[in-house]
């Protein structure tokens, strides 16, 4: 998937830079803002231990029409106590001031490591800098900064055309690792020139992650800082969306956040392999979701992903201990279009054979059909690689 050089949305500028959290040097602060007002929507971790800028949001009156993000990476800010709430306080406030906003008119975002004081005083001596620096073309650049174990950026754009004009969608996120969100993946952030309402905003961005961020597993957590947000400013001129023009819009953004996700899990902190796993035929919908949440958190699934081992055994396993409704005789399992496992527990060697090939692929599908009822789900995870163990086993140090 190519990443595109540039992200404009009109009126929207942005910039990156490197404020010293890092000890690499790397970019570790973005800063997004809108020229005009917006309308916003956001969606927090359910994680329940949350970083001190998503308890700080949460509160906020103003999350319907932020205008902008100040994010820093390579710091969590979470389980910082009182020091933590402080350090956002203070972050916010900088922020609006060097921008002259309203204060709060901003959302203030963390990543990095948890449990380690922010250090408030290089964001605040950083951001006059910053926003010295804001440009039409800084939107990929503040996507950098706020990457931390990712080995690549994750953007996109999407362009629709309504009512005679040119609508833009731009989005940037950031996610390796500790993913199996509920709610968003780690750090997601749309922008978009559209006017919308803000019922539809919060609905359109809760329709958009469950079916692209809510899909997508790389370890089985769910991180303390999980944020996805969407802004839109109107700059396109037109009216608020409805109607065929609003479904035109949450498809492009449908199709923007799904790239973006599946980017995450590609990455997956030392990822080889994409696997979209599928089960049908559950007693129910909830039954589903169990299954494939179980068997893509499972580290003996994933790691013959790895390996690129015919193991539908570790499926069925997990399946059987996945707290719902089984019955091994009925279930059949297909790895690449080929059906490995048949109903009554009767395995087939030559479509082993022919599926050995297809699985070394970068990206394949496992299918399950439970045989119960017409319960269905589906989940994208990634494998499990020596890399990932190497990469949090000195996560700290």
């Amino acid at each position: 998937m190519k990443l595109p050089k540039e992200i404009m949305v009109p009126g929207f500028r942005a910039a990156g830079t490197s404020c010293g959290i890092k000890k690499s040097g790397k970019p570790d602060l973005a800063l997004v803002v809108s020229d005009r007002p917006c309308v916003s929507a956001v969606l927090f971790t359910r994680n329940k231990v949350v970083a001190a800028p998503v308890a700080w949001g949460k509160a906020l009156r103003t999350r319907s029409r932020f205008r902008g993000i100040v994010v820093n990476s390579g710091n969590a800010n979470a389980c910082t106590g009182a020091a933590g709430t402080r350090a956002v306080r203070e972050t916010s406030l900088a922020a609006a001031k060097v921008l002259g906003l309203p204060a709060d008119s901003l959302l203030v975002g963390s990543t990095g490591v948890i449990g380690v004081p922010l250090p408030a005083g290089k964001i605040v001596a950083a951001l006059p800098g910053l926003a010295a620096r804001l440009s039409r073309k800084g939107i990929a650049a503040a996507g950098e900064a706020i990457c931390t174990t990712d080995a690549f950026p994750k953007r996109g754009i999407r362009r629709i055309r309504v009512g005679g004009r040119v609508i833009t969608i731009g989005a940037i996120a950031k996610g390796a690792g500790m993913i199996a969100p509920n709610m968003g993946t780690m750090l997601a952030y749309i922008f978009t020139d559209a006017a919308l309402a803000p019922a539809a905003a919060r609905r359109l961005l809760r329709e958009a992650a469950d079916a692209t961020f809510n899909r997508i597993i790389v370890d089985g957590d769910t991180s303390t800082n999980d944020t996805a947000a969407l802004f839109a400013n109107g700059a396109c001129g037109l009216p608020p969306l409805e109607g065929r023009s609003l479904a035109a819009f949450r498809e492009a953004l449908l199709s923007l956040l799904l790239d973006l996700a599946l980017m995450v899990v590609r990455d997956g902190e030392g990822a080889t392999r994409v696997v979209r796993l599928s089960v049908t035929g559950a007693r129910s919908v909830a039954d589903a979701t169990k299954a494939v949440r179980a068997a893509a958190s499972s580290p003996l699934v994933k790691t013959a992903v790895h390996g690129a081992d015919l193991n539908w055994g570790r499926v069925i396993a997990v399946l059987g201990r996945a707290g719902i409704a089984v019955d091994p005789m009925r279930i059949s399992m297909r790895f690449a279009g080929e059906t490995l496992l048949r109903r009554g527990m009767r395995p087939d060697p030559a479509a082993e054979r022919r599926a050995a090939p297809k699985i070394r692929t970068e990206a394949y599908a496992i299918d399950v059909d439970l045989g119960l009822g017409k319960g269905s789900d589906y989940i994208y995870f990634s494998d499990l690689s020596v890399d990932y163990v190497k990469l949090n086993s000195g996560y700290r140090s």
